[in-house]
């Protein structure tokens, strides 16, 4: 079912009340590599790029959290 104008909008709204959003560059090629390492591992890739960023975070913090937990996404 195509969507409307109408909820289309909404869900811009919606999105930038509580999403930032970036974009990342990565070598040619190198997408399909991590799109299948999150896949295999149950996770979007969207999950799977923000858990990579806490948990380097909390790394190099000395183990302190990240400012904000991330919730694991996962494929339905």
């Amino acid at each position: 079912m195509a969507t409307t104008k109408a909820q289309q909008k909404a869900v811009a709204k919606y999105e930038s009340k509580v999403y930032d959003k970036t974009l990342i560059r990565m070598p040619k090629g190198y997408l399909p590599t991590i799109k299948d390492h999150a896949t295999q591992r149950g996770e979007t890739l969207n999950g799977f790029i923000n858990r990579a960023i806490t948990e380097t975070v909390e790394r190099d913090n000395s183990g302190k959290p990240a400012p904000i937990k991330v919730e694991k996404e996962t494929e339905e």
